[in-house]
């Protein structure tokens, strides 16, 4: 037990925190960032994350909404109660998050030209054109 990573003991979780350890460290990964820059955003040790995300240690309501928002997502969804969203969903959310208003504006209106636009043809997958009828 350290001062560093906030004097907790190493506790064994059960199967919903052994859930929880595993979408930290597949958010984690997911966005390409090493345990060192996770525990500098916690403001604990390298260790302690190490031990997060093996299910060896706790997370503090205050870690989980640090970690919400250095991952993009909610507490809801690092717990497992929010519902998944599709990888494509997920992915534009996180890249429309670091856009300016504006351009976050004209992603929508993209979007809701698309929308309302309708199905897009067809395309033959060889020649990249419209496919015959």
């Amino acid at each position: 037990m350290t001062a560093h990573d906030g004097g907790r003991d190493d506790i064994r979780v059960d199967d919903e925190g052994r859930r929880l350890a595993d979408r930290i460290r597949s958010e984690r990964e997911y966005l390409n960032l090493k345990q060192e820059q996770v525990a500098e955003v916690l403001k604990t040790s390298r260790a302690a994350v190490s031990a997060i995300e093996t299910g060896r240690r706790k997370v503090s309501g205050q870690e989980l909404k640090r970690l919400a928002e250095l991952f993009g997502t909610s507490v809801d969804r690092l717990l497992g109660a929010a519902p998944e969203e599709d990888e494509t969903t997920t992915a534009l959310f996180r890249t429309t998050k670091s856009l300016s208003d504006h351009d976050r504006m004209q992603v929508l209106r993209f979007a809701e030209f698309l929308r309302n636009a309708g199905p897009a043809p067809q395309l033959d997958d060889e020649v990249g054109q419209p496919r015959s009828r």
